[in-house]
């Protein structure tokens, strides 16, 4: 479980789940990583939707995963993926499938840090609302 003593905002879905962000950090190795938990706002349980897992055939391999998030840096006008390691698995958290009702999961999603100048990305995870965080 991610550190879940501050949080940075919370994403309400239409499709009964939630997701909080609690940390988005730098470190010194050049990435950006960001954590959170997610919970169901349904009241029953919820299967996380394949579009999480991302489109390209290396990351599907992995099976389910949060592979499809992206961070938006709209001052630099770039986006960011989730970072793959030699084979090509992606930096995030696998293995969700589905959510229980007053359980939360905890996930973490590795990037390339945005420029020093940059504070604020937009997090986007299909299927679920934009959000914009703080960098810290």
């Amino acid at each position: 479980m991610p550190d879940t003593s501050k949080t940075l905002t919370t994403i309400n879905g239409s499709n009964g789940f939630q997701i909080v962000i609690h940390t988005a950090d730098r470190d010194e190795g050049g990435f950006l990583t960001v954590t959170g938990t997610i919970r169901t706002s349904s009241g029953k349980s919820e299967v996380a939707p394949v579009e999480w897992n991302g489109q390209e055939p290396q990351v599907q391999r992995t099976g389910r995963s949060l592979a499809g998030m992206t961070l938006v840096d709209k001052a630099e006008k770039k986006r960011y993926y989730v970072l793959r390691d030699t084979d090509g698995f992606p930096l995030t958290t696998t293995g969700i499938v589905a959510v229980k009702p007053g359980e939360g999961v905890g996930f973490f999603a590795q990037f390339p840090a945005p420029p020093d100048s940059t504070s604020q990305v937009d997090l986007q995870l299909p299927m679920m609302p934009t959000a914009t965080i703080a960098i810290s």
